[in-house]
């Protein structure tokens, strides 16, 4: 039986690997996805500050004219 035993150890630590990888894997991706919708929010926040800038000018220029 102690080969039997051996086995089923192993078939064990080679699905505890497989978890433990498949958990690694998705963890990554989600710090991507986190990554990319941090990166997103940045852009959007510099795209509305410029905006906002442009048109805070544009009233300066029309005040001085």
């Amino acid at each position: 039986m102690g080969f039997m035993d051996d086995a089923k150890e192993t078939a064990k630590a080679v699905g505890d690997k497989i978890q433990d990888t498949w958990e690694d894997t998705t963890d990554r991706i989600g710090d991507k996805v986190d990554e990319m919708k941090a990166d997103a929010d940045v852009k959007k926040a510099e795209a509305e500050r410029d905006s906002v800038k442009a048109r805070n000018d544009f009233k300066e220029d029309l005040r001085d004219d």
